[in-house]
């Protein structure tokens, strides 16, 4: 008897939402034919992907999700499905094991029967609990959230909305997965002189113009930025670039400082971090300023609209809402309160 406490999720396109109806989890890669005379391993499985595919899907993802399909789910085991035709949770359970159906659907063959038990409005769960459903895989465990279905389909009480505390962690979680994004995108495709030329576009969306050493002959120095198009006010910055991943440390930031004269300021950027030495040492000098990977992706997110757009192709974003915790909406509205009642009594 499998374990019934197993939970498995999968997405679905639209036009397979009928299919799944009818009482089949199905999934596609129909190009794989019959799986059931594939050898019950995962290097068979990503043979056979490679073999089907090539270098047009990811082997190792594809593979993985096919293998459990055939032989990690069991019958007795739950499904999770958010259908975006009737925006519901569906909870079934499996009821049989795999079978390879074009007869059904050309494009999603590859199926399992099961037996849907409970259909609750997403709306009854935690913004944690609809975030894992929406995993990147077509088939994957879910184990964070397990609980609020397990709970949705025994018909305990529902999490209260107006205190779901998981909402600050979907919102880190998106924050961070955009930044890891980026950060991977920069330290793939601009490396040295690359790197260069993004910072430079990047201050010339701030309101700096700049100027770029030429190749060998920078000295230390790979940009120079100034707001005078003249040259003729201060302050001049001159600016170092690295684009490794790793830390950088004391010597350079000291380098960069040497190079400066008076009334003039130090800039360093790194895709990388910096050494608490490097730290130390920038902390006690006004004009010298180092920005790590981090506060770069920072400023890249607030000047992305003004950026060349060759960078903006090799980083494609777009612009959209993400939820906030209600205490830190609340603060904040307190706040515009207390501000305008100071206001008015002044």
């Amino acid at each position: 008897m499998a374990d019934t406490q197993v939970f498995w999720g999968f997405h679905i396109y639209a036009q397979g939402d009928a299919l799944v109806k009818q009482g089949y989890i199905a999934l596609g890669w129909h190009e794989m034919g019959n799986m059931s005379a594939i050898p019950a391993t995962r290097d068979a499985f990503k043979g056979k992907v490679a073999e089907v595919y090539g270098q047009k899907t990811h082997v190792a993802n594809s593979a993985g999700q096919l293998f459990r399909f055939l032989h990690e789910m069991e019958e007795g085991h739950l499904i999770v499905y958010r259908s975006k035709v009737d925006r519901q949770i569906h909870i079934g359970r499996v009821t049989g094991p795999y079978q390879h159906r074009p007869d059904l659907n050309k494009e999603y063959c590859q199926v399992r029967p099961l037996k849907w038990l409970k259909t609750v409005p997403a709306t009854q769960f935690s913004q944690g609990a609809l975030y894992e459903l929406g995993s990147a895989l077509t088939l994957f465990q879910v184990r964070n959230y397990a609980d609020e279905f397990r709970a949705a389909l025994t018909g305990e009480a529902a999490l209260p909305i107006d205190k779901d505390e998981t909402v600050a962690l979907v919102a880190e979680e998106v924050q961070q997965t955009t930044s890891d994004f980026i950060l991977k995108q920069l330290s793939k495709n601009l490396k040295g002189y690359a790197f260069q030329a993004f910072v430079a576009n990047l201050l010339e969306t701030m309101g700096y113009r700049t100027h770029e050493s030429p190749k060998g002959t920078d000295e230390g120095i790979d940009i120079i930025a100034h707001r005078d198009e003249l040259k003729l006010e201060p302050p001049i910055i001159k600016v170092q670039v690295k684009s490794t991943d790793g830390s950088i440390g004391g010597p350079d930031v000291r380098a960069l400082y040497g190079n400066l004269g008076s009334g003039e300021y130090g800039l360093l950027v790194s895709l990388g971090t910096f050494s608490r030495q490097a730290e130390d040492f920038a902390r006690n000098k006004p004009n010298l300023r180092l920005i790590d990977g981090d506060e770069l992706i920072d400023f890249v997110l607030e000047h992305y609209e003004q950026l060349d757009p060759r960078y903006k192709g090799m980083i494609p974003l777009k612009r959209v809402y993400i939820p906030e915790p209600v205490e830190q909406t609340a603060e904040a509205w307190q706040k515009t309160a207390t501000a305008k009642t100071a206001t008015a009594k002044g």
